[in-house]
């Protein structure tokens, strides 16, 4: 991959030709490896300023080569060939290596080095090419490649990249319910990862992506999406996924997924339950309660309460569709007006009813009364069944005068 950056030619006119070549790798001070030493002739080239220099003197060096390359007017023989700069890797993680070759087409190249403020060697040379091992990169970096070509400077500049994995990727938490038909608000939180120009996230319901956006710069980002929340989102895990893709610079595309989040939708009806209860009852006497509330989603995950004053009943729950029914029995024990309560919770939203329930005391007339129609009723099944039982007696008497009656023409005669 052949980096396409500026290319300069700029005539060095009255420079002898150098004809040392560079010296071997020094150290400064520190230890720290530097570009090889320079010979005599280099210091008489206004443009060329080794790499040994700190800093500052090294945007000195770039703003007066830029300048030289801008003012002097080219020459014709080294206006014709141009410096080459390829990046191995072309995008590297912080701390990594690159290796990069700087390469012309002129027969006569000569001095053909690299110009950075990261430490680098050599690491092989040739006719029209010299290649470099630039160490520890750790941030976006700007280079050039240099050379002589028949005294005329050939100058090319190029880029590293960093490229960095995001370091979070998550989705907001959601409502623990959310109303049906309500628009939803996704928020995918993220931090780090680089080059952003090539960073997206994208919002996912499943494996269905429902929007995707570029990361913008900052610290933490935040790429949100709209969506208005339906039955079929209820228990549906919502994610977000971030996408570095450096495939352009001759690598892959990396991918990281957040940890899913489980939505949960709910609809609830603005009419309160329906509670079915009789209007008096009697002490100790059993009565049934019946609470109804249709409308209801999902009717199976709401919870129901079925109160007689401040005793709490059991209630058989059973759910059909969006309708909910709870039933129970309840009586009470004093006599008196008593409250019935029946309330319905989902999603946070609580619908409730009240009714009155009269409990009066047992009627002892009534009670007597009851008796002596069970006494009476007692009396005539006793006598029913006397009645049945003679009257199977008469029957079998009448049985045995028919079997004797035909016997007593024959003693009659006999007796003759």
């Amino acid at each position: 991959m052949w980096d396409q950056g500026l290319t300069e030619v700029c005539p060095l006119r009255g420079l002898p030709e150098p004809s040392t070549p560079l010296g071997p790798p020094t150290r400064n001070p520190g230890g720290d490896r530097v570009s090889p030493a320079p010979p005599q002739d280099w210091t008489r080239m206004a443009t060329m300023v080794p790499s040994w220099l700190p800093s500052g003197a090294y945007w000195i060096f770039l703003i007066s080569l830029l300048l030289v390359a801008c003012l002097l007017p080219p020459g014709a023989q080294g206006q014709e060939f141009q410096m080459r700069v390829e990046l191995q890797p072309p995008a590297v993680l912080p701390g990594e290596s690159v290796l990069v070759n700087c390469s012309t087409d002129c027969l006569h190249a000569k001095l053909i080095s690299v110009e950075t403020y990261l430490l680098w060697e050599p690491v092989g040379s040739g006719r029209g090419w010299a290649a470099f091992q630039l160490n520890n990169v750790t941030g976006d970096t700007q280079f050039f490649c240099f050379g002589l070509c028949d005294d005329f400077q050939i100058v090319r500049s190029s880029n590293i990249t960093i490229y960095r994995f995001p370091e979070r990727v998550e989705l907001a938490p959601l409502p623990p319910w959310h109303p049906l038909d309500k628009p939803l608000l996704l928020s995918c939180l993220l931090s780090g990862g680089a080059p952003r120009a090539h960073l997206t996230v994208a919002l996912f319901k499943g494996e269905e992506e429902l929007g995707r956006q570029p990361a913008a710069k900052g610290e933490p980002t935040e790429v949100t999406v709209t969506v208005s929340a339906s039955r079929d989102d209820h228990g549906a895990n919502f994610s977000c996924r971030t996408e570095l893709d450096l495939r352009s610079q001759g690598l892959g595309l990396f991918q990281n997924s957040s940890a899913p989040r489980k939505l949960q939708t709910f609809a609830m009806p603005v009419t309160p339950p329906r509670l079915v209860v009789p209007q008096f009852s009697e002490v100790e006497t059993l009565w049934p309660v019946e609470c109804t509330l249709d409308g209801v989603f999902p009717a199976s995950e709401a919870q129901v309460q079925l109160a007689l004053g401040n005793q709490s009943l059991n209630p058989a729950v059973v759910s059909h569709g969006d309708r909910l029914t709870a039933t129970a029995t309840a009586k009470a024990e004093q006599k008196g007006a008593h409250e019935i309560v029946c309330n319905m919770t989902l999603g946070g939203k609580t619908l409730e009813t009240r009714e009155n329930v009269t409990i009066q005391s047992q009627n002892p007339l009534a009670i007597t009364i009851s008796l002596g129609v069970l006494a009476i009723l007692g009396l005539v099944i006793i006598a029913a069944a006397l009645m049945c039982v003679f009257r199977v007696q008469k029957q079998s008497d009448t049985y045995q005068v028919n079997q004797t009656s035909p016997r007593q023409p024959k003693e009659a005669a006999a007796a003759e």
